[in-house]
């Protein structure tokens, strides 16, 4: 296990440092974003070769590790094509002055590939064990990752309409799945990643593997996810408004 980890950390290592250069060549720190989901293919892929992983569990978790890394890259990508930098990327350059490029490669993209590696840690347990057999957890956990990944993409997919009609500029979103959370996406890839902690339960001792879905929960609540994204919204009348009958997280029936 700890073998797995240590590889990962330097092929992290190398595909950060890749994406950084992009970024310089970009000139855009925001490829960051296209790189995460990616990111984790590639870790998944790296344990999986290092073990030549072929139980049906850890060929499993590695499709559905593919599955969400590509929708989410491939969503980002068309999302941000010929559009500025994001905001937020922008304006750290501008507050980090001519240390921009060092705290870039190392607070943007090296440790952005450093937190994959320990949300990925189930992945790797599970890699790491090829010999358990399949339980009802496993189950239980592919149910609750379809359920996250369903949010998370049909989330992403309303919001990406709402935002392509013209007449909804400068308006905020509150129907489909964001009539009942503020976030539906960051709902779905929470819960994903704790239906693959549930699938890494199936091993002895897989409930160590905890802080892996509870990094990323954390990330997402009072970080980088749902903190950031509505300080853009401050003195917004309408996000007020929606913000006060609206569950930031879990989906819950509106308050009227």
């Amino acid at each position: 296990m700890v073998d797995l980890i240590l590889i990962q950390v330097v092929v992290v290592t190398f595909y950060a440092s890749l994406w950084f250069l992009v970024a310089l060549k970009l000139r855009r720190n925001d490829v960051a974003d296209i790189a995460w989901g990616a990111g984790f293919i590639v870790l998944a892929l790296a344990g999986q070769f290092a073990v030549a992983a072929t139980s049906i569990r850890g060929l499993l978790v590695l499709a559905l590790v593919t599955i969400w890394g590509l929708r989410l890259s491939l969503h980002i990508g068309l999302r941000n094509r010929g559009k500025p930098e994001d905001p937020r990327y922008r304006k750290w350059r501008e507050e980090w002055g001519a240390h921009a490029t060092v705290r870039a490669f190392f607070q943007v993209f090296l440790l952005q590939g450093f937190l994959a590696v320990v949300i990925l840690i189930p992945v790797t347990y599970i890699l790491a064990h090829q010999d358990s057999d399949l339980t009802w957890l496993d189950a239980v956990g592919i149910a609750v990752w379809l359920m996250g990944f369903a949010f998370e993409a049909v989330g992403d997919l309303q919001l990406a309409q709402f935002k392509n009609d013209p007449g909804n500029r400068g308006r905020v979103i509150t129907s489909g799945l964001w009539k009942y959370t503020r976030h539906p996406n960051y709902f779905g890839e929470v819960t994903l990643w704790w239906g693959i902690w549930l699938i890494a339960c199936s091993i002895p001792g897989g409930w160590r593997t905890v802080f892996g879905p509870a990094t990323i929960s954390l990330l997402i609540l009072f970080v980088s996810g749902i903190p950031l994204l509505e300080k853009k919204y401050e003195g917004n009348i309408e996000f007020k408004e929606y913000q006060r009958r609206t569950s930031a997280f879990f989906p819950l029936p509106p308050k009227r």
